[in-house]
C-alpha cells in the first residue's frame, strides 16, 4: 500500500512582533475550525522561527499538508493585518512507492492588498493539457503542429 503526501515550507512577513503574536491565536482558532471538519483536514503546522524574525510565520506540512487552507488562512492573516503585495508558494506531491500520478507539485500566487488568487497551477494540469495541444497558460487549445 502506498501513501501519498504534500509538502511544502514557506514564511509569511506579518510585519510586526505583535502581529506574529496574534497571528497564532488566529492559526490556533483555523485550526479548531478544521477539527470540526468531516474528515478533518491535513493542515499544516505554524511557528515563529528565530531564524526567520520574529515577524515571519513559518508554514509547512508535518507529514502531509494542505495548500488549501495555508492560502485560506494567509487570506486572513493579510486582513487581520492589512498585509500588501504579492506572496505566494509552492508545494510538491510525493508517494511512498512509485505510482502513475502521483508526482505533482503546483504554487499559488495571491495579491494580499486585494485579498484574492492572482494566478496558481498544478504541474499535473498543465502537463495534461500540454499533453493535448492545448496552451497551458490559458487552458485553451493551441495551434496544430502536425
Amino acid at each position: 500500500m502506498a501513501d501519498f503526501f504534500t509538502h511544502f515550507s514557506c514564511v509569511l512577513d506579518v510585519g510586526t512582533v505583535e502581529n506574529a503574536a496574534k497571528a497564532l491565536d488566529l492559526y490556533n482558532a483555523f485550526m479548531d475550525e478544521l477539527a470540526a471538519e468531516d474528515p478533518p483536514s491535513d493542515g499544516f503546522v505554524l511557528s515563529i522561527v528565530p531564524e526567520y524574525g520574529g515577524t515571519k510565520l513559518w508554514m509547512h506540512d508535518e507529514t502531509t499538508g494542505d495548500p488549501q487552507q495555508v492560502v485560506e488562512f494567509v487570506l486572513r492573516c493579510a486582513r487581520t493585518f492589512r498585509l500588501r503585495g504579492r506572496w505566494g508558494f509552492q508545494w510538491a506531491n510525493s508517494c511512498s512507492r512509485p505510482r502513475i500520478g502521483a508526482f505533482s507539485g503546483g504554487a499559488h500566487l495571491l495579491d494580499l492588498g486585494r485579498r484574492k488568487t492572482i494566478s496558481w497551477m498544478t504541474t499535473d494540469r498543465w502537463l495534461a493539457i500540454t499533453l493535448d495541444g492545448g496552451d497551458p497558460d490559458t487552458g485553451g487549445q493551441g495551434d496544430d503542429l502536425a
